[in-house]
């Protein structure tokens, strides 16, 4: 017989505000949001939210969940994701990307990463491909691992304007963007290509060029990292307008913010002040990568390691500091990015969708409980998961 949870007394950001109702779950999904919902005692577990905000479980498009080669040399190798700091952080669905490293950084090691911490309980999915071109899989082509690795739902993260990337032709672009859009349509995924966007002067031409030049719809490519200066958000807020999503990234330091990248949370704001459509914006936080700044020469200057928490604290930010509409910024860590990756299981609180929840205390904004796929794995300020070697 499957678990069933009743969740009582929360408000249900559903998104969209439903205001205050009962949440049951069965097994691993949403079976009901209503009001009054009663519960025999014999038949599950009831648990009263008090007036808890209640939202979707936080989905992250961007974690380098197997680690990433620092570019500060091999000592700098940044370590793997550790699925308690995504639950504490609110965090259900998790997308495994390789960075700069796919020589030392593979895709086996990230795919079998990615099944562990789906075998966890945080839902994982990964893209093939790096920062490199050619794009590296693991069958041999980018179709067939679409097409047949049931966890693969894309290439990234692609590199393009930036010193780190091969500098792929716009008919490069357009094949591989090409390839993975017949995939992800045979296989009923998104296929789309996360593309990492560095600061060079070229910004998103290659991937306006690779549209105007081809068949491909502008949603087939997703890039992130456009707030890392005021140009590139701009050209962001362009590439929105014409019907594209784009990421902000949630992870930072105070150096990358001096040199001139805005936070996730002002940029969200930015960008819907400058008429950007709210469904096109997202925020991810880049977390176990590399966090590095360079100098106009090319030179490391700082690096420190990205975090998944940085994602529930900048939609926190959004909100607080920024003052960005409530619906708006969870929209951007819930069922923006959920759309964009073809996850249609994920990122809002409706019958059938996955069991991935979110309680908030209303005054402190911070994180009660969490719940991954039907399962408790953070209550009352701890943590309930436990892994094979948890002691």
């Amino acid at each position: 017989m499957s678990k069933i949870t009743l969740i009582k007394n929360a408000r249900v950001y559903a998104p969209r505000d439903f205001g205050y109702c009962d949440v049951l779950v069965a097994g691993d999904k949403i079976a009901r949001v209503d009001q009054n919902l009663e519960l025999p005692q014999s038949l599950g577990e009831t648990v009263d939210a008090d007036g808890a905000w209640m939202l979707p479980g936080l989905v992250d498009s961007l974690v380098h969940i197997s680690g990433g080669g620092g570019e500060g040399g091999f000592a700098s190798r940044t370590p793997e994701l550790d699925p308690r700091e995504a639950f504490a952080a609110g965090v259900t669905t998790v997308i495994g990307v390789l960075g700069t490293d796919a020589t030392t950084r593979t895709l086996n090691e990230l795919y079998g990463k990615a099944r562990a911490l789906d075998a966890q309980g945080l839902s994982c999915y990964m893209h093939s491909g790096s920062y490199q071109f050619p794009v590296n899989t693991l069958t041999g082509s980018v179709r067939t691992d679409i097409m047949l690795v049931h966890n693969i739902i894309g290439v990234g993260e692609l590199a393009i304007s930036d010193h780190r990337s091969s500098n792929p032709s716009i008919q490069e672009l357009v094949r591989v963007a090409s390839d993975a859009r017949v995939a992800g349509l045979l296989a009923g995924k998104s296929g789309v290509i996360s593309v990492h966007v560095g600061g060079a002067p070229g910004r998103l031409e290659p991937l306006f060029a690779a549209v105007e030049q081809s068949d491909l719809p502008i949603t087939q490519f997703y890039p992130t990292h456009m707030n890392r200066n005021e140009s590139l958000l701009a050209h962001g807020v362009e590439f929105t307008c014409a019907g594209g999503f784009i990421d902000f990234t949630a992870s930072t330091t105070e150096e990358i913010l001096a040199s001139g990248e805005l936070r996730a949370s002002r940029a969200l704001r930015c960008a819907l002040e400058a008429g950007a459509p709210a469904d096109r914006l997202t925020l991810s936080s880049d977390a176990q990568g590399s966090l590095t700044n360079f100098c106009d020469n090319g030179a490391l200057q700082d690096i420190e390691v990205g975090s998944v928490a940085s994602l529930f604290d900048e939609f926190r930010r959004a909100v607080r500091d920024e003052q960005v509409d409530f619906v708006m910024a969870l929209q951007a860590v819930t069922t923006n990015p959920a759309r964009v990756l073809g996850l249609r299981h994920k990122g809002c609180i409706a019958p059938r969708q996955d069991a991935d929840l979110c309680l908030v205390d209303p005054d402190s904004f911070e994180i009660r409980h969490v719940m991954a796929r039907g399962t408790w794995q953070f209550f009352d300020g701890h943590n309930r998961f436990r892994g094979a070697f948890s002691r």
